[in-house]
């Protein structure tokens, strides 16, 4: 996952301020056009768009009407707190009327995620079966509106909406990111950045990694040195930090109200000096070693001889259990290169049975594949285009015996490493990912040996050796993440990188009218500055 390898932490941090607005990508947000953005020009590509009729209009007199349900209602007012900044207008949200903005949930064969957004002269209705659905097709309304819709002051307008239908369903049930806050630490205004970004792509699942050998960032009742001392670094040194469990509960909360759920990842056996520093009765020798502030991988062990090192197993799943509600828990299990291989198919066994027992479907990174999934469990795939075939046959044979596989492999969608050799921030131990090779693959074919339907679907991790700020995380992400979203939702058919990259180049205004600085790639015909 991040193989041997240092870094120059602070360097490209420096550089890139430097650097200002020519590398963020920034570009000037035009006044909104009169001209409407053709339905087939949003990203992630839709299943279907199909042009006709007239525009519609926002306008002061639109209002958002919702049916009787509390979650149709806070889909509405979730569009309408997007809008009523840039807009100047009041966009009541109300059950009684017609035109305007419909929100609608009805039967139909949208599936979980679905949804169908109709536009005329009268207004724009999406329809869905679910809530998701309604707040997917929202975030694709919110692309076909000018991009200076995304401001937080009034701007001129006029505010079209293009005619015709839109018909829409994710390919994979599994659209992630993954956010490392233990090699740096980013606080809860942070994370929500990020999920609001997330959300605009449709993204549904944030895989939040808790714990490794730089930094413990989750309280836990039972083991409290484990965030008060285990916590209190990062790499290079920094004061790191860690969530509360209030904290986390508003991760949660906020993270279900843009339909993205938290899987939260505490790895082990390995990834766990800071576990072992604060503890040292979980070391085989009793003695902690010194909290560890560097970027090596692979030198630190859980005592799996040792029945306290289960107890402590026992008790972080079991708090950790009861503060999600999500479906899913992470054992990580990649990079144990301190644990023999029949210690660590011993402890993730262990491992496995008492995420299961606290209700929880296991993930673990692929190397689970070497020790014995249970049934349900889900192996994140990070290797690359150059692993070896033994380990990838491994994989395929887990995935061929029911283990259902997220695809996050480096040298695609790792979002830290580097563009080129240019890039002032992440890493290169896979390789330089520019935004074509980022997008240009396909998940359902990608694994030799793995039947299509094992895969769940892409997940994009975002690891911190080199990243500080909700600056850094945006630079790497974007234009990236928008491909990984693009993978996961929209069929297959409609995967054309020329195609791609102009509605990638569309969504620069977008991500500058919201704030977003992104990395400006020579591979996209970006609008001029």
């Amino acid at each position: 996952m991040r193989q041997h390898h240092r870094t120059l932490r602070l360097l490209g941090s420096l550089l890139l301020i430097a650097a200002g607005a020519s590398l963020t990508g920034a570009v000037p947000v035009p006044a909104a056009s009169a001209t409407a953005t053709p339905l087939d020009r949003v990203v992630p590509a839709p299943v279907s768009a199909e042009p006709g009729g007239s525009p519609y209009r926002i306008t002061r007199a639109t209002h958002i009407r919702v049916d009787a349900s509390r979650e149709t209602r806070r889909v509405g007012e979730y569009l309408a707190g997007i809008l009523r900044p840039s807009t100047g207008y009041r966009l009541p949200v109300t059950t009684h009327g017609a035109g305007g903005i419909q929100l609608r949930l009805k039967k139909g064969p949208f599936g979980a995620e679905g949804y169908r957004l109709d536009s005329g002269r009268k207004g724009v209705v999406i329809t869905a079966a679910e809530p998701a659905g309604l707040f997917h097709g929202v975030q694709t309304l919110r692309q076909l509106l000018p991009a200076a819709v995304e401001k937080d002051s009034v701007q001129p307008g006029p505010w079209p909406v293009a005619g015709g239908t839109i018909e829409d369903r994710p390919r994979y049930a599994w659209r992630g990111a993954m956010l490392d806050v233990s090699r740096h630490f980013f606080d809860v205004g942070e994370v929500k950045r990020y999920i609001d970004q997330l959300a605009l792509y449709k993204f549904n699942r944030l895989h939040l990694h808790l714990s490794d050998d730089q930094g413990w960032r989750i309280a836990v009742d039972s083991w409290p040195r484990l965030a008060t001392y285990g916590g209190s670094t990062e790499v290079g040194g920094g004061p790191g930090g860690y969530y509360t469990k209030a904290d986390y509960k508003e991760i949660v909360r906020y993270a279900a109200s843009r339909h993205l759920e938290v899987v939260p990842e505490i790895d082990m056996p390995g990834h766990t000096n800071a576990a072992l520093a604060s503890y040292a009765e979980l070391n085989c020798d009793s003695v902690a070693p010194p909290l560890y502030t560097g970027t090596e991988v692979g030198f630190s062990s859980l005592c799996v001889g040792k029945e306290i090192t289960y107890d402590f197993v026992d008790d972080v799943i079991r708090e950790l259990a009861a503060l999600t509600p999500g479906r899913y828990l992470h054992i990580g299990g990649d990079e144990a290169h301190s644990t023999p291989h029949e210690d660590y198919v011993a402890f993730m066994e262990r491992a496995q049975r008492t995420v299961t027992k606290y209700g929880k479907t296991v993930v673990g990174w692929h190397q689970l594949t070497g020790a014995s999934p249970v049934q349900g469990a889900l192996a994140q795939y990070w290797g690359l285009d150059g692993t070896g075939a033994e380990e990838k046959a491994q994989v395929a044979a887990a995935a061929r015996n029911g283990t259902g596989l997220i695809l996050s492999p480096a040298d695609r969608i790792y979002l830290d490493m580097k563009y080129d050799a240019n890039t002032p921030l992440g890493l290169s131990w896979a390789g330089y990912v520019d935004v074509r090779r980022s997008y240009d693959w396909d998940p359902g074919t990608y694994l030799p040996g793995v039947p299509q339907s094992a895969v769940r679907g892409v997940e994009a991790p975002l690891w911190s050796e080199t990243l500080e700020t909700s600056a850094h995380i945006e630079f790497m992400a974007f234009p990236r993440a928008a491909g990984v979203a693009e993978l996961g939702w929209s069929p297959a058919a409609t995967h054309d990188w020329e195609d791609y990259r102009v509605r990638l180049a569309a969504q620069a205004p977008r991500w500058e009218a919201l704030g977003i600085g992104f990395h400006r790639s020579p591979q996209v015909p970006w609008p001029a500055e």
